[in-house]
Formats: structure tokens, sequence, C-alpha cells
């Protein structure tokens, strides 16, 4: 059978327009808090950097809800960029490090007052964005 090139060109087009479509189907990406004993996942936009999270809580007379919390200070949109979560294996910490692959700045975000709050972004050739905790605090992480 031969193909127009008109109705090639229409084919292939279509198809550009579907794998388009489809590379950016998927905008989010999901992670389980490390904490052994917490039913938390945090979400992340990732071009934007947005993070949010949602757990599973019991609420009497029903099968139980979803309690989700929204992006607070730090955790908003950032420059746009390729962005991901990433759990650390410490079976206690309850945040997790909001990552730029493109520029290698990392943050850590974990859930506050209701809201999912992140540190400033920092990177390793540029320093820590605050002194390193002192002996007194080592260890301790936020919950």
């Amino acid at each position: 059978m031969i193909t127009s090139p008109f109705l090639l060109a229409k084919r292939i087009g279509v198809g550009l327009f579907a794998g388009i479509a489809l590379a950016g189907a998927a905008p989010f990406e999901f992670v389980p808090a490390p904490q052994t004993d917490l039913n938390r996942v945090y979400r992340i936009d990732r071009v934007t950097g947005e993070v949010g999270a949602c757990q599973y809580g019991l609420k009497e007379g029903t099968i139980g809800v979803t309690f989700c919390y929204a992006p607070g200070e730090g955790a908003g949109k950032q420059v746009p960029g390729e962005y991901g979560l990433v759990s650390s294996r410490h079976e206690r910490e309850g945040g997790v490090f909001r990552v730029n692959f493109r520029t290698g700045e990392m943050s850590v975000c974990y859930v506050f007052n209701e809201q999912v709050v992140c540190t400033p972004q920092a990177t390793t050739t540029s320093g820590p964005a605050v002194a390193p905790p002192s002996s007194q605090s080592e260890g301790q992480s936020p919950r």
C-alpha cells in the first residue's frame, strides 16, 4: 500500500504531538517519608519545585480521611528547573530532600504547623545555607 506524503506527514505530526503530550503528562513525583511509623507521602512539581504532602488519618465513624498539607514557607514555586525528591534512609526522619537536578541545589522539606516548609536551597559549592548545628542539637532533625 502506498501512502501519500500528506498522509504520512499527518501521521508523523500526530505521533510527535502524542509523544510531547505524554512527556508532559506526569509533572509530579511522589516519595514516602523515610520515617517508618509515619504514613506520609510528599509530592513535588518537577518543573516548579513546589512541595506538598498528604497522609492518612483516622476519623471516628468513617474509613478514615486524607490529610493534605499545602506548601508553606520555602515550599512554594521555585525558579523553573528539573526538581525531584530524595528520601534519606534515616528511619526516624519525617522530611525529604528537594533537589534541583540542573543546579545541584538541595533543601530539606517537612511538615511544620500544618504546612510543608523547606529550608533555603544550598549546594556544596556555595557552602551551607546556615551554620552547622551545635553539638547539643546534633543528630536531631525536624519532624
